[in-house]
């Protein structure tokens, strides 16, 4: 199926605000969403954007079921590692379910891998679920290396109210 990937737009928030709550509801994970298509317009697309994305489209003729073109997401944003260098993080990518097995999923990794190359990003990260086999077996083909065990790496995080205290216990300047 032909399809392309661009850079995302600010008109492309609100679709992939769509597909950031699909991804969720694939996630088991629906009620954990906060974030508004309104907040990606403003984190993603000011004058030192949070995130940068891709998206993957169809033409019109190919839409969803639903009638959508913008089928599918890569959501990534830069941070750096002191042993190796400029990174890529591999927030989300996703591609709806009536879409998958077509190349969507590969042409948007290839694209945002191309993207850090570009950036002379030295690796490229990403996290999955433990039980989102689909996902780690779709990664493990492109030869990603899973540092849960390979280096025994645990993801760690602090937010909410935990991240308020932690804040909070900061020296005074």
């Amino acid at each position: 199926m032909h399809f392309k990937v661009r850079a995302a737009t600010k008109e492309d928030c609100k679709e992939i605000s769509r597909m950031i709550v699909e991804l969720a509801v694939y996630e088991k994970m629906p009620d954990q969403v906060k974030i508004s298509h309104e907040e990606l317009e403003r984190d993603g697309f000011c004058q030192n954007p949070f995130f940068e994305c891709l998206v993957a489209e169809v033409p019109e003729e190919n839409k969803s079921k639903d009638g959508f073109t913008v089928v599918g997401y890569a959501f990534y944003f830069y941070t750096y590692s002191t042993w190796k260098g400029p990174t890529l993080f591999l927030e989300d990518l996703y591609v709806m379910p009536e879409f998958r097995g077509n190349g969507f999923g590969k042409g948007l990794l290839c694209k945002v891998a191309k993207v850090g190359k570009e950036k002379q990003c030295v690796r490229l990260q990403l996290s999955v679920l433990d039980w989102n086999t689909p996902s780690r077996d779709f990664y493990a083909a492109k030869c990603a290396q899973d540092l849960t065990d390979s280096e025994g790496w645990h993801l760690i995080r602090f937010d909410g109210q935990n991240l308020d205290n932690l804040a909070n216990e900061a020296p005074k300047d």
